[in-house]
């Protein structure tokens, strides 16, 4: 792959079971699916947020999984995953779709490849 590859374009594994069309598009050009609202407060920037997560790029390969807690907008994690968690709630589980621009870019990371495009499962667990 020579470039960035953009979401409309990506071919996704049958096992991730994604359908764009269940997905909502932001400005940035992040995609999110919100499975579960939860409840309480909306995260926002600035508060702890625990989250569980895995990883998946498009192919279907799960890079990553497990549970951390992050300042949310303080720019430790990258900024699609962010995002992509202002709003949630305890106890909310999204899906996410990160382009490159949001996510590793041309630098790739660990078993993150260039320009690749991150699918991410997330659960809220604490927002503090």
């Amino acid at each position: 792959m020579t470039g960035p590859q953009a979401i409309e374009e990506a071919e996704f594994a049958p096992s991730l079971g994604i359908n764009l069309a269940n997905f909502t598009r932001t400005s940035s050009g992040l995609y999110y699916e919100d499975i579960a609202e939860g409840s309480g407060e909306p995260a926002a920037a600035g508060q702890e947020v625990e989250v569980a997560y895995a990883g998946w790029l498009t192919d279907g390969t799960q890079f990553d999984s497990g549970a951390f807690s992050f300042i949310l907008g303080a720019r430790r994690v990258v900024a699609g995953f962010d995002e992509g968690v202002t709003g949630m709630k305890v106890g909310g589980i999204r899906r996410i779709i990160i382009p490159p621009a949001l996510g590793y870019g041309s630098q790739g990371s660990g078993p993150v490849p260039p320009n690749a495009i991150m699918i991410f499962r997330i659960e809220v667990l604490s927002i503090g």
